[in-house]
């Protein structure tokens, strides 16, 4: 470090994502996306930055999001902006934007990252990356089902094993404010034995309340009044339904009372998978249903159910899992002796991977002795190294020497080796 300079750090809960750890995001990127894809789900892609008017409308402006958590700032042209802190909104606006919800039903997922500035802690970070899956146009109980349905089978995909379902009805908008009003008048009651944060949100979002972890709180939120005393016939029905349909496929699941979501928009239908693998950050999938924000940000009334994964905690049940080796190595290595072989090696690396689809094929570059080389390509993993210098060259072949096992070094012409390769990768 050049003296008198200090040396630049990343911003206080926004981390990098180093090499070592890719692989694993990579593993699980690609499996999710697969089988998002199996479902008839599309991948759309919003901007990072949206208008602030936009969460305030959709999260609510007395939220702990939009209260103390959203990053926003004022541009040049003097308009009030905010990096996104979820993804839902966006994805809603998107859709009116564009007319995709106009007398049809989608199927979208989208990932990326999300920012909310709030204490970082495992699990949690301000810059944290999210996959989210929206549908929208099908108002009834089976399209929930197969949300719920296909987050069980991404944990069979991953491996994951230790994660357990909660769910529960929220009821209609109508029902909920009814019974908030029965809520606020109990809790009131009580007024004294409510901490600090619940106060607060007696009057702006009570049923947070429920949600507290609060230990000296918790025989005063089991004796509350229960939100399933107060739903709606319609909502009790759906919900019955949706059971129904988790029953029937052999889906394991707990009835939560006291899962609220801590989103003004959600109604109905709400559900999160849980792990007890990851300390007090235990969510690791959360959704439900949604039906009046569509219309609540401009657009006509569309039913709409969704769900969000935070890739950070999925990728920390992995590690701690421990599944499978999900370091990225290459199959082959490539050793160049000399400066002919080094002036022919790319194109030989070229060739190989036109005629091996599939291949992962690393070229020592840089230069280095033999042995140099040599460990270079047993620390990279390959399977096999192939070695060109300049006796190989002016042969017409190059020597395939195995580097795990005990099998010899063979000196094979260039379709000779391409065939050992594909069985190499098969």
């Amino acid at each position: 470090m050049a003296k008198g300079k200090q040396t630049l750090q990343a911003v206080r809960g926004m981390n990098d994502i180093l090499p070592e750890q890719t692989p694993r995001w990579q593993r699980l990127e690609n499996r999710v996306r697969d089988l998002l894809q199996s479902y008839g789900y599309r991948e759309i892609r919003m901007p990072i930055v949206e208008k602030t008017e936009l969460f305030k409308r959709s999260i609510g402006e007395v939220t702990d999001i939009v209260e103390k958590e959203m990053y926003t700032f004022e541009d040049r042209n003097g308009d009030s902006l905010t990096l996104r802190p979820e993804g839902t909104a966006g994805c809603v606006r998107a859709c009116i934007e564009h007319g995709l919800l106009h007398k049809q039903t989608q199927r979208l997922w989208y990932m990326g990252p999300m920012f909310r500035h709030e204490r970082p802690q495992k699990g949690r970070y301000r810059q944290f990356h999210q996959i989210g899956v929206e549908a929208f146009g099908m108002p009834g109980p089976d399209i929930d089902a197969e949300l719920i349905l296909m987050t069980a089978r991404m944990w069979r995909a991953l491996g994951l094993a230790d994660v357990r379902l909660e769910i529960n009805s929220l009821g209609s908008s109508e029902a909920r404010a009814a019974y908030r009003q029965v809520l606020v008048d109990y809790l009131k009651a009580h007024y004294d034995w409510l901490d600090e944060d619940s106060q607060r949100r007696l009057e702006s979002n009570p049923l947070r309340i429920l949600d507290s972890k609060n230990p000296d709180m918790q025989q005063l939120i089991e004796d509350a009044p229960k939100l399933a005393d107060h739903l709606d016939d319609e909502s009790r029905r759906h919900f019955e339904a949706l059971r129904g349909h988790l029953d029937a496929a052999g889906v394991s699941y707990i009835v939560n009372p006291r899962l609220v979501r801590g989103l003004d928009y959600y109604s109905r239908t709400v559900f999160e998978w849980v792990t007890d693998r990851l300390g007090a950050q235990g969510t690791v999938c959360a959704g439900g249903r949604y039906d009046g924000l569509v219309e609540w940000l401009g657009g006509r009334p569309t039913p709409a159910v969704g769900f969000a994964m935070g890739i950070e905690r999925l990728v920390a049940l992995l590690e701690a899992s421990e599944t499978e080796a999900v370091a990225l190595r290459p199959h082959a290595y490539l050793v160049l002796m000399g400066d002919a072989a080094i002036a022919a090696g790319q194109a030989l690396a070229e060739r190989l991977r036109d005629a091996v689809p599939g291949l992962a094929l690393q070229v020592n570059c840089g230069g280095g002795s033999f042995k140099s080389q040599f460990k270079k390509a047993d620390r990279s993993g390959a399977e096999v190294a192939l070695v060109v210098g300049e006796d190989e060259l002016a042969a017409g072949r190059l020597a395939f020497k195995p580097l795990r096992g005990d099998a010899g070094q063979e000196h094979l012409d260039e379709a000779a080796a391409i065939e050992r390769l594909r069985q190499l990768i098969d």
